[in-house]
């Protein structure tokens, strides 16, 4: 059974033992795993999890290998894959990472506040996000980068360094070791291997490109891999990682496709994230990405934020300026909220939060505006499924702020 996100990132918790995947690779279960590869000369490490993590993750691997740490690389440059640096930054070590991953640390260090608060919203119902985040850890000082391809050898193995721009950022890479037919693809796919991808995460981060996400997995589909590693698991069987990876391009280059027919007969963004779906044979679980999402990302990624819908999209007025005019032409907000209720009375949650939004605009605290939008929100959660876990976190923390304290 699939383990939901929050107990998957949290399967490393506590002290723990590294996890001997064989032939001299171990695993440190982290929010993002770090893995050991161990040579006659010296070891590679890959991914130095969140600063809070390395001290435990640094134990682990203490106590498989006795070997020196030789290399430092990351699968791509987010907090939980490269904030534990510093901490294995000894004398002799080298540090290698994509092109890019200077300037992917630098919008991460400069947007800190921005992301904490988000992160915040998803996630502060299973960590303590706002302590881990308090402090910036060192960055990474790099001994060398590439833009495409880097081959070393260490202790007799070859590594071969791959750039995937596709992946969640956009100094994404993967680590081959043509030897064993292994890959460490990071979370190129996402934290689960075979599920929608996410080329937007609510967390906020840059749009990924979904025809780089096609030509990425396209390169660790030539490598012919044998054994997969991504950012939390280990796939083995060529033909099960064939099969699963080919079918994530195909069901990403499908969506692809048919967004920009519908952009291109003239539908709006809102209809094709309705209408847009993936046909039986290229259905996949949708527990971090969501194919609606994908669509919108496609969209935005291919001509932006102007959708030519209306004028005040060109300037710094938003909807919302008016909606207290709307108030005093209804008479009150009670019009908008019993107009809200009929909608989620007859199943139409959304048009019912369009409507608490401009009411709760005005009067923050109104117990029947309140009630109504507690019950649409509810409405949302249950048709959800319950199975992607951000759209999950938001409802869930949505309700919350809905729900009428009692005296």
């Amino acid at each position: 059974m699939t383990p939901s996100l929050d107990e998957l990132v949290k399967q490393g918790e506590g002290a723990q033992d590294a996890v001997d995947l064989g032939d001299g690779i171990f695993m440190s279960r982290n929010i993002a795993n770090s893995y050991l590869v161990t040579t006659s000369d010296g070891d590679l490490l890959i991914n130095t999890g969140t600063d809070f993590e390395a001290a435990e993750i640094k134990a682990r691997f203490a106590r498989v290998s006795k070997g020196p740490l030789r290399m430092i690389t990351f699968t791509q440059g987010h907090p939980d894959h490269v904030s534990g640096w510093s901490l294995f930054n000894l004398p002799g070590v080298e540090t290698v990472a994509q092109a890019n991953h200077p300037d992917v640390r630098e919008y991460w260090c400069h947007l800190h506040p921005f992301y904490v608060r988000r992160i915040m919203k998803l996630w502060g119902a299973f960590m303590d996000v706002e302590a881990a985040a308090a402090t910036l850890p060192p960055e990474p000082v790099l001994t060398e980068s590439f833009v495409d391809t880097h081959v070393f050898e260490l202790g007799g193995r070859q590594f071969e360094l791959y750039s995937t721009p596709g992946g969640e950022t956009t100094d994404a890479l993967v680590v081959w070791m043509a030897e064993h037919r292994a890959v460490f693809i990071g979370n190129l796919m996402g934290p689960f291997f075979g599920h929608v991808p996410n080329l937007y995460t609510l967390r906020g981060d840059k749009i990924r490109s979904a025809m780089a996400f096609i030509h990425s997995v396209d390169r660790v589909i030539a490598l012919g891999p044998e054994l997969l590693v991504n950012g939390h698991d280990v796939f083995r069987g060529a033909d099960q990682i064939l099969t699963t990876m080919t079918k994530v391009r195909d069901a990403t280059a499908y969506l692809r496709d048919r967004t920009i027919d519908g952009m291109n007969s003239g539908a709006d963004l809102w209809t094709l994230m309705r209408e847009v779906t993936l046909p039986p044979d290229l259905a996949l679980p949708q527990v971090h990405g969501k194919v609606a999402w994908m669509v919108r990302a496609i969209w935005e990624e291919h001509v932006g934020w102007f959708r030519y819908e209306s004028t005040t999209e060109l300037y710094d007025m938003p909807p919302s300026s008016v909606w207290s005019d709307v108030v005093d032409l209804v008479g009150g907000i009670a019009p908008l909220t019993e107009r809200a209720a009929l909608h989620v009375k007859v199943g139409r949650p959304l048009e019912a939060l369009h409507l608490t939004d401009i009411a709760l605009a005005h009067t923050p605290a109104d117990p029947d505006t309140l009630a109504v939008k507690h019950q649409a929100l509810e409405q949302l959660l249950a048709a959800s499924g319950r199975v992607n876990h951000s759209e999950v976190q938001w409802l869930e923390q949505e309700i919350k702020t809905a729900t009428i304290k009692e005296d």
